[in-house]
């Protein structure tokens, strides 16, 4: 657990194994597609949802990426298909769900998507945040999966420039995984995918952890 922690920390990303079982995958997948109509960013107000986050935050070494101090402020759901295909240039997430706009020369980037109000995260609090994607099918290399720069995250929010030449300097990762596996990743790790070449299906449900209070008057959108 510690290796993995440091693995986090140095990279900006780590890998845990066998998070959930193909009974689990196949529930999960389930419970997002029966409730399609409740948007794809807002699955944490679901009762099963808020129990998976609860159940990876309690996982051994999940909960050490994750830390006892984070709660689950956001999960959304992916699909990339041959029905449902597309392609993610190089970013850096940073936007936060949050209860309501806070009128403060600090916070930028304010925008609405499926009736959530998202603000672009003080530097402080992005730097804070865990990502965990939990991949409900294989994710092969033809999949359109995620690649990321290593080490990225450490460099703060980086510009369209900054973040190109940082890729053509350091180069970047694929990150092929199997079903039931997570992805525990830093918001701020730079990662980009391809459209899926392949017939499989690409199901992730992404989980954010962050600090139970924010600044600026800031609250969780669940708060």
């Amino acid at each position: 657990m510690v290796e993995l922690l440091q693995t986090l920390e140095r990279t900006g990303y780590a890998v845990v194994a066998r998070v959930l079982s193909p009974d689990d995958c196949a529930l999960a997948a389930s419970r997002v597609q029966a409730n399609s109509g409740a948007g794809k960013r807002c699955l944490l107000a679901q009762s099963w949802c808020a129990a998976l986050a609860g159940r990876l935050q309690a996982h051994a070494a999940l909960g050490a990426l994750i830390g006892a101090d984070m709660v689950a402020v956001q999960c959304t759901w992916f699909e990339k298909s041959a029905q449902r295909n597309w392609l993610v240039p190089l970013h850096q997430d940073l936007s936060i769900p949050v209860a309501e706009r806070v009128q403060d020369p600090a916070l930028s980037g304010w925008s609405v998507k499926d009736a959530m109000q998202f603000v672009h995260a003080p530097p402080e609090v992005l730097e804070k945040l865990v990502a965990v994607r939990i991949h409900l099918d294989p994710c092969g290399v033809d999949d359109g999966p995620l690649r990321v720069v290593p080490g990225s995250h450490k460099h703060g929010v980086l510009s369209d420039e900054q973040a190109m030449a940082l890729r053509a300097a350091d180069g970047e990762t694929v990150c092929a995984l199997p079903a039931g596996s997570a992805l525990v990743m830093r918001p701020l790790l730079l990662h980009a995918s391809s459209k899926g070449s392949g017939a499989s299906a690409r199901r992730v449900l992404h989980f954010v952890f962050g600090p139970h209070a924010l600044p600026h008057g800031l609250r969780w959108c669940d708060a």
